[in-house]
């Protein structure tokens, strides 16, 4: 999550029906208590140098690598499951942080290259590196939840994409096929295969279903550094062609569009929207390159590994994914 530089934006307009998204008073940055391991920008913000080269994990770095992923796994769940109308995202970045302290880790995001916030929180048309704020969300918003955790000398990444209260049907249908997106693009993970395969997976399953796919933000390489090579694409590009071979470690998490897959930067140099100002949605999973094919690490031990079972139908069977996580439920009262 590296910061962009600030462009002019384009000439924009707004979906029919939803107010844009205006940003709120941010609180301070939280504090985490002496005994939590800490990355090692968690007091400059700087971030450390990445290797210039694509080095698998070795097995001590892929176990802790389990272990953090399944952490960001609840981390996500326990914010999830405080998401409806009216809550703030910045009440969602308390959950997710005082979650992430109580699995004994640190927020990845906190003062990463200066980011101000435990978690990302990315409603609407914001892409990517939203900063919570005090703005309650709307009954028919979507947002993003992008959780990090660093436990055990290693970082966990995971985010989903959540309905707020009553959404309309085709933000639902952007949120499913971006969804199914994410895991079209697992199944392409295999050793052999190339980086590429990733993206035209992706591509091919979102403009099949007249969705853009944004490429100024990419997967990324990451272990006990937060961002390194390989970069992912979720776009096919024929450049990309760093073979996959097992134990290489990286995370998946395409950006789909309704509307122009275009970006423009707001001014405090995180928060990325659409130009048009079109919802976006995000799915993401940190995995691990296997010999028979790939293995979700943000998951827990009691769900589904799909993209390692050898008939590749069964791996694109939507039955066999991971369940999306539940938000609050809503009072029928």
């Amino acid at each position: 999550m590296g910061k962009r530089k600030r462009r002019v934006p384009a000439a924009r307009s707004r979906s029919a029906g939803f107010e844009p998204v205006a940003a709120g008073h941010v609180s301070p940055r939280r504090t985490v208590p002496v005994g939590i391991g800490l990355p090692p920008y968690a007091l400059s913000g700087r971030s450390s140098p990445a290797p210039d080269a694509v080095e698998p994990s070795d097995l001590r770095t892929i176990d802790a690598m389990r272990l953090a992923g399944s952490a960001a796994r609840r981390v996500l769940a326990a914010v999830a499951a405080e998401i409806a109308p009216g809550v703030t995202s910045d009440y969602l970045d308390e959950v997710c942080h005082e979650t992430c302290l109580a699995e004994g880790g640190y927020p990845s995001p906190l003062n990463y290259n200066g980011f101000p916030k435990s978690l990302c929180t990315s409603v609407n048309e914001v892409i990517c590196h939203g900063i919570p704020d005090d703005r309650p969300l709307r009954d028919g918003d979507i947002v993003n939840c992008d959780v990090t955790i660093f436990v055990g000398g290693v970082h966990g990444d995971h985010s989903e994409t959540f309905a707020v209260g009553d959404v309309d049907d085709e933000s639902r249908r952007l949120v499913s096929v971006t969804r199914e997106a994410m895991y079209h693009g697992i199944a392409a993970v295999r050793p052999g295969a190339r980086v590429c395969d990733i993206g035209r997976a992706i591509e091919t399953h979102a403009t099949a279903a007249g969705f853009g796919v944004v490429r100024e933000f990419v997967g990324h390489g990451i272990g006990q550094i937060f961002h390194r090579l390989p970069n992912i694409p979720h776009y096919f590009d024929p450049g990309a062609r760093t073979e996959l071979v097992e134990g290489m470690t990286f995370t998946v998490e395409p950006m789909i569009t309704l509307g122009t897959p275009r970006a423009r930067l707001w001014r405090d140099g995180w928060t990325a929207t659409t130009v048009d100002r079109k919802r976006t949605a995000q799915f993401e999973h940190t995995l691990v390159v296997t010999a028979d094919g790939v293995e979700i690490m943000t998951v827990t031990d009691d769900e589904p590994q799909p993209f390692r079972m050898p008939d590749h139908a069964a791996r694109l069977d939507p039955s066999n994914w991971p369940a999306q996580l539940p938000t609050a439920a809503l009072s029928t009262a």
